[in-house]
């Protein structure tokens, strides 16, 4: 069954009842909407208790850069449940923070003294999650991607709205200070009528990227701390007898991941969303690469390029190769000048400066200068950037608009701004063809939609 037919009383079906505490979730979870669970109402020095759902290497990084956090700000928030359908994974987590351990997220959801979870699991399970937790009066921490299909993007959006949830996609790069500079500059004026972005994405390495390490005994017949609950991890995927390759290494299959663009080229076109006027959706996106150096062992493309047109006239040009470490600087190009934001093209680097580049132009008297009315001057020059950890940022403003029920640095909208272009990108390369967005209707088409 694909992800958009997919919903939580079709799982329940499927999965069955792991006990009362479950069953009972369940119940909860099948509300109708209107019904949601309002969650508690949290004061200034209340510690605010998470749930980690999903204990893999991005779950379990998550959890130590929030305990982290807590250890620095007088201990303001804290793991106090974990839930992985790998046992080993789920047990280690566990013990690490003295929390309540389950195979089952409903069980996380139902605990009503969880006030928020992060939700690093695998792409194609984060939109289902992500939703039942809002019913459930929780807010969330959500790992980037934000969802795997466009149709889960609007229902993201749509719950927000209803349950007045936070919800915080985890690109943690958007909490850095060079995009809220360049978007002030650019606001500013200091390049012009925006023409073009462009950014990339490139590393390297010999075993192929997402080759990660796998778990010989592991899977749905290992026995105590080896057992995986095979079926419940497909979940709105495609069911298939158990696959080592597909549960440990899921980002090189198109069941649960778009590969480059989904796992990387959010971490670019999020922070663009943030530079830019204000987040938008393309109306024209294409896409282009291939299998070039691992061509035996993955479905996602190793080398991947997007391009897309705005509506307000500029584009988007991103390159990207597991192949090839590489980059190109991220800037933005205006008609009157750039803003580079990073040099060395590392999204997620850091760096000390952007910088503005002045437009030189070729005058009537084949002269050289600026636009006439430029005030900005001829000359180069830095605005600098302040140098602080991007990720603690990103879940201290998390934490703060919590207690504020402010939005989020990286809120559901912005985010789901990115997430279509990337999702368009992803139906583009698959198919052989240019996309076209239809937001009346919400969807991918084939030919332009009318004005």
């Amino acid at each position: 069954m694909s992800a958009d037919g997919f919903d939580r009383r079709d799982f329940l079906k499927r999965t069955g009842s792991l006990g009362a505490g479950v069953a009972l979730a369940g119940k909860a979870l099948a509300k109708a909407r209107g019904k949601v669970n309002p969650g508690r109402v949290l004061g200034a020095n209340d510690r605010i208790n998470i749930g980690l759902i999903g204990c893999g290497g991005r779950g379990s990084s998550d959890a130590r850069t929030f305990t982290k956090y807590a250890q620095a700000h007088n201990n303001a928030c804290q793991i106090v449940a974990v839930c992985d359908v790998y046992e080993k994974r789920k047990r280690e987590q566990a013990e690490l923070y003295k929390a309540k351990g389950s195979l089952d997220y409903r069980e996380v959801l139902a605990m009503p003294d969880v006030d928020a979870v992060i939700v690093a699991t695998p792409d194609h399970w984060h939109a289902r999650i992500a939703l039942d937790a809002m019913d459930q009066g929780k807010d969330v921490y959500l790992e980037k991607p934000m969802c795997h299909t466009i149709k889960e993007a609007k229902q993201l959006i749509d719950t927000v709205r209803e349950t007045k949830r936070v919800l915080q996609v985890g690109s943690q790069t958007t909490s850095a200070d060079q995009w809220w500079k360049a978007k002030k500059a650019i606001a500013d004026g200091m390049i012009g009528k925006m023409i073009m972005s462009q950014g990339s994405y490139h590393r390297n390495s010999i075993e192929g990227e997402w080759n990660y390490p796998i778990d010989a005994d592991a899977g749905p017949d290992g026995k105590g701390e080896n057992y995986i609950d095979w079926k419940t991890w497909l979940g709105p995927a495609p069911a298939r007898p158990w696959d080592a390759d597909r549960f440990f290494r899921f980002r090189k299959y198109w069941d649960y991941s778009g590969g480059i663009a989904t796992d990387l080229f959010f971490h670019v076109v999020a922070p663009l969303n943030i530079c830019w006027d204000k987040p938008q959706y393309p109306w024209k996106v294409m896409a282009s690469g291939g299998k070039y150096a691992f061509p035996n062992d993955r479905e996602v493309p190793d080398t991947f390029h997007l391009l897309a047109e705005y509506p307000e006239g500029h584009s988007v040009v991103l390159s990207s190769s597991m192949a090839n470490s590489q980059h190109i600087p991220g800037l933005i190009r205006g008609h009157e000048g750039t803003i580079i934001m990073v040099e060395h093209g590392m999204f997620e680097g850091a760096t000390p400066n952007i910088t503005v580049r002045p437009e030189i132009v070729r005058l009537q008297n084949h002269q050289r200068g600026t636009f006439p009315d430029y005030k900005f001057g001829r000359d180069e020059f830095k605005i600098s950037v302040d140098q602080y950890d991007a990720m603690q940022a990103h879940i201290g403003n998390f934490l703060d608009c919590m207690r504020t029920r402010q939005k989020p640095h990286l809120d559901v909208e912005t985010a789901a701004h990115a997430q279509v272009l990337i999702s368009l990108s992803v139906d583009s390369y698959r198919d052989g063809r240019v996309k076209y967005w239809d937001e009346k209707n919400w969807k991918a088409v084939d030919k332009p939609v009318k004005a």
